[in-house]
């Protein structure tokens, strides 16, 4: 075996930014949070570090993708140990790893049913495939969305995205019809549950054929600026779907994978079974892997084509995925994000009534926000004010997020090993960049 010399990295800031912005096409350079680049050079559990060894409480999980914590040992060797041996077999043949994990899925759903899981890369190409299932399976085209909601950002997924910055400017998939999100704080119908479910009415009457292949919805909006589903809601909705032939989709993308912390996946607080679910980001904590799981008989209806991802059932990228549901049993991780989100909540709350700008803290377990506002009575949003905090926090040493329609949503969504230790200094930070206002 010939000794190969290490290949270098340039860790130089300079030279970062310059060969990303001359070798990156102008669609993946656009994704830039702060005035200027954050570059991460390692990460630990609950932190991570830039390039000059500046550390920080990463407040974003990595846009939630981190879930059992940043190089975590379990997930590392399982991956090392799968790579070493074989680092690909396409679905072609078959290797026990991805069969596993697909067995291990499907005993996290209700058991009143069979399911199945078809495995992607990520979770816009399992939104894609989603789609796909649904109009296949129904024999229906029409499809309901919420607005403010985000599906991903390829061509199947950002014609189910209600948000414009995510919508190229090119003729959309048809047949996707748009409801208002039952958004409890500023919803256009305030609040409430019946409203929000009469305009689902209405948009089938007047928007569709109606007959639906389905309706997708996320438990808790994520880049819509962390937006629960009010109770009563998902169920309401999904009575009225499956009245017009529809499937129920839910995007657990975000919100999966024990982060509300109450439950392993978030449309169990909501008293439904889905037809369809999408998981992706949290559990490969890091690793590309995504899935569609479905009902049996909702999956046999693509047997007739041939469709499959490339790196889709990836065996390494699979046994990541074993780690992290067996990490997640082991450290009692959804447990964490209960008892150390309750905590947060609870002291954000408290910064809320010290500072007037802050309209609105929401979210579950470890899926929080704050909005910031003008004025609380007229709920304008702050969307320059929040900017300046924003950018304040990365000086102060976190990570976050600005989300929202309105991009005055400051995001929290941390690796759920974020420790009850670490809220104390979360909230001083904070406190230190609302006072830059």
């Amino acid at each position: 075996m010939p000794v190969y010399p290490d290949i270098e990295t340039d860790w130089s800031t300079e030279a970062i930014v310059e060969r990303r912005d001359r070798y990156y096409s102008a669609s993946q350079r656009k994704f830039v949070p702060y005035s200027t680049p954050l570059i991460i050079k390692r990460g630990a559990g609950q932190y991570v570090w830039d390039e000059t060894d500046k550390k920080y409480t990463d407040l974003l999980g990595m846009n939630l993708c981190i879930s059992v914590g940043h190089a975590h040992p379990a997930v590392v060797k399982a991956a090392s140990e799968q790579i070493a041996q074989l680092t690909h077999c396409t679905t072609m043949f078959y290797h026990p790893t991805p069969a596993h994990y697909a067995e291990e899925l499907a005993a996290t759903m209700p058991k009143s049913f069979e399911w199945v899981v078809h495995f992607t890369n990520s979770g816009a190409e399992a939104i894609d495939l989603a789609l796909l299932m649904a109009r296949s399976f129904t024999g229906n085209i029409d499809m309901l969305a919420l607005r403010s909601s985000y599906h991903g950002a390829t061509f199947g997924a950002q014609a189910l995205t209600g948000i414009a910055g995510f919508r190229h400017n090119v003729p959309q998939l048809g047949g996707v019809a748009f409801v208002a999100e039952p958004n409890q704080y500023r919803g256009i119908y305030g609040e409430g549950v019946a409203p929000y479910l009469d305009e689902i009415d209405r948009t089938i009457a007047s928007s569709t054929s109606g007959a639906l292949a389905g309706m997708i919805i996320e438990p808790v909006q994520g880049y819509g600026g962390i937006v629960p589903m009010p109770e009563g809601y998902i169920a309401g909705a999904f009575e009225r779907v499956r009245a017009k032939g529809g499937l129920c989709i839910v995007d657990e993308v975000q919100a999966g994978v024990g982060r509300t912390g109450d439950h392993f996946w978030s449309f169990e607080g909501h008293g439904v079974i889905p037809d369809i679910m999408v998981v992706a980001k949290g559990i490969g904590n890091g690793i590309p892997l995504g899935a569609v799981i479905a009902k049996r008989e909702i999956g046999e209806a693509m047997a007739d084509k041939f469709l499959f991802h490339t790196y889709g059932a990836n065996p390494v990228a699979c046994a990541a995925g074993r780690a992290v549901l067996q990490v997640m049993r082991e450290e009692k991780l959804q447990e964490n994000a209960r008892q150390v989100g309750a905590l947060l909540i609870s002291q954000l709350r408290e910064l809320q009534n010290k500072y007037p700008i802050i309209g609105d803290v929401r979210g579950k377990g470890l899926m929080l926000a704050i909005e910031l506002v003008k004025d609380r009575r007229s709920k304008a949003p702050a969307a320059e004010e929040a900017l300046k905090v924003f950018e304040e926090t990365r000086r102060q040493g976190l990570v976050a997020s600005r989300s929202g329609p309105y991009r005055n949503v400051i995001r929290m969504c941390p690796p759920l090993c974020l420790g009850a230790e670490d809220v104390e200094d979360v909230v001083d930070k904070f406190t230190r960049s609302f006072d830059v206002l």
